[in-house]
């Protein structure tokens, strides 16, 4: 399949950026490496005045971040209890019936950016970097504000540029330090938006250990095409993404790679512009257990709220806000779970510049959120993302999701395996149950689930086409309006029985705010009116 070039995005409306004031982020002390935080060891919050319990005020904005211009985007926001405000208020002590190790589902966002995505003056040797002239917020403020809208975990994900590997060692890692000082109710991971050879951008998330900084900085330095100075077209290759995926794999803290707006570039369905199929393949090939998925549900979702396209899709739509590798049943998406591949979806706000102030974006968590399954511990959140315990919603349609698929005792949910006896009955019961929000979304609104889609496709095997985006097995098989489910508490139930299931399968759940049957292609309406969300597959082994 031939590759469409195109130039470099950064954002879809950078114009719109200009006029913003850029707030600074000063009066702090450099920190050192919080040790409390280290990979796989429990969160110990450490005190810090004013930054323990509740809503923040916006005096403490203030002195946390700066924020200067920030305050008229957040003012409305910030300190005000809705459904989003404290996801660990809803009920959520267990994550399903007899959960024995502490996991629950908890809000996150890993496409963010702060001040350190800005831009480089290259008539100087090195480049001289400039602060917030693409994002302009300071890495704490997107804490506090991630914080308010109900996440538990974050990360900024600045993206490069010549020698931007110093940029974020020297200058971005000790603000990051000071945030999770500042902030300790949010899980704050270190990465960046990876330039990706011969790809558009994608999370590079590192595990929270005492080196992660030289991490980054070794995986950055040596394999972000941008980073070189001057540039050297050997780094823009598919091969040189293969050897950086193989690199990460075997290093002992392994880092997370997730693709963003994979469809940004397309200009039509089924048409690819920057990443092609095969690509998504290879790297899943070279490092199953890094090169884990892409966005579902890409950021940029205000958009329509300025008159622009949602997501930044300027050349072909998102459809429900979703990108059409997720949102077409039987599209890109399902060809490679129809692979056997544990390949998963993410929604993020990749928040720039907040739309009341010209820009695009929501602050994180304020409209879309990807639920993990996990214990509050660095750890367990990548673990989570890394084996598909997600789920994904946009606006506060829903705060839990869980989907069980159960045959001969056994069971099994979100990116787990399910095996079936062929000596005995094959048929799979399904049990999907949901939570709404207890209160209003940030849009001050009450959604409803008006219908809720099961969605099977069989498992074949690798495709021999490395650029096939279709899995024709893939089939909405049930669709379940509020007739069809039980009030359980504060969750709805609903139960289905797959029968005579012969054949490795895999089963997935969406469900949405609207009376369309399938996700419609996105024009200007207000993404508040145009909710979905989507569980993460569950797979079925017949043997």
């Amino acid at each position: 399949m031939a590759r469409r070039r195109w130039p470099a995005v950064v954002h879809p409306h950078p114009a719109r950026r200009a006029a913003v004031v850029h707030p600074s982020l000063g009066g702090f002390d450099t920190d050192t490496v919080d040790t409390d935080h280290v990979e796989g060891s429990a969160v110990q919050h450490r005190d810090s005045e004013d930054a323990t319990g509740g809503q923040l005020s916006r005096r403490q904005l203030v002195k946390y971040a700066g924020v200067g211009a920030t305050l008229a985007a957040a003012g409305p926001f910030v300190g005000v209890e809705t459904a989003h405000a404290d996801p660990d208020r809803q009920d959520q002590a267990t994550a399903g019936p007899g959960r024995a190790d502490n996991r629950i589902w908890r809000a996150g966002d890993h496409h963010i950016h702060s001040e350190y995505s800005g831009d480089f003056d290259t008539s100087t040797n090195p480049p001289t970097f400039r602060k917030g002239a693409d994002a302009v917020y300071p890495i704490v403020t997107n804490a506090i504000m991630a914080k308010n809208f109900g996440l538990t975990w974050a990360m900024c994900t600045d993206h490069g540029g010549p020698t931007h590997s110093k940029v974020n060692l020297e200058q971005a890692y000790p603000d990051l330090l000071r945030s999770r000082r500042l902030v300790p109710e949010v899980l704050q991971f270190w990465g960046m938006e990876f330039d990706a050879p011969a790809m558009d951008h994608h999370t590079l998330m590192i595990p929270r250990h005492a080196d992660e900084a030289k991490q980054l900085f070794e995986l950055e330095s040596r394999f972000a095409k941008r980073d070189p100075f001057p540039a050297d077209p050997g780094r823009d290759t598919e091969a040189k993404m293969v050897e950086f995926l193989r690199v990460a794999r075997n290093m002992p803290h392994k880092p997370l790679v997730i693709a963003h707006h994979t469809s940004r570039s397309a200009t039509g369905l089924g048409v690819y512009g920057q990443d092609l199929p095969h690509e998504f393949r290879n790297g899943n090939d070279a490092a199953p257990d890094v090169y884990v998925g892409f966005e579902g549900a890409p950021g940029h979702q205000a958009g329509p709220l300025n008159g622009s396209a949602r997501g930044g899709y300027g050349n072909h739509p998102t459809y429900g806000g979703y990108d059409q590798a997720t949102a077409r049943v039987g599209g890109l998406w399902d060809a490679l779970l129809g692979e056997g591949r544990r390949w998963w979806i993410t929604a993020t706000s990749d928040s720039h510049v907040h739309w009341t102030r010209g820009g695009t974006d929501f602050w994180p968590g304020e409209y879309s959120k990807t639920y993990v399954l996990a214990r509050q511990e660095y750890h367990d959140i990548m673990d989570g993302l890394r084996h598909g315990r997600i789920f994904v919603t946009t606006g506060d349609l829903i705060t839990r999701l869980d989907v069980t698929a159960s045959s001969q005792g056994r069971s099994a949910g979100s990116g787990e395996t399910v095996t079936v006896s062929r000596r005995d009955r094959t048929d799979v019961d399904v049990e999907i149950r949901f939570r709404p929000p207890t209160g209003t979304n940030a849009n001050g609104d009450r959604p409803q689930v008006r219908r809720v889609d099961l969605i099977v496709g069989r498992v074949t095997g690798l495709s021999v086409d490395r650029d096939a985006d279709t899995n024709p097995t893939t089939a909405v098989v049930a669709r379940f309006g509020p007739r069809d489910w039980r009030q359980q508490g504060a969750q709805y139930v609903i139960r289905h029985t797959l029968r005579d299931v012969g054949t490795d399968s895999y089963l997935r759940v969406r469900g949405t705010s609207t009376d369309e049957a399938e996700p419609l292609a996105d024009g200007l309406e207000s993404p508040w009116s145009d909710l979905w969300f989507y569980s993460n597959p569950v797979f079925v082994r017949v043997r």
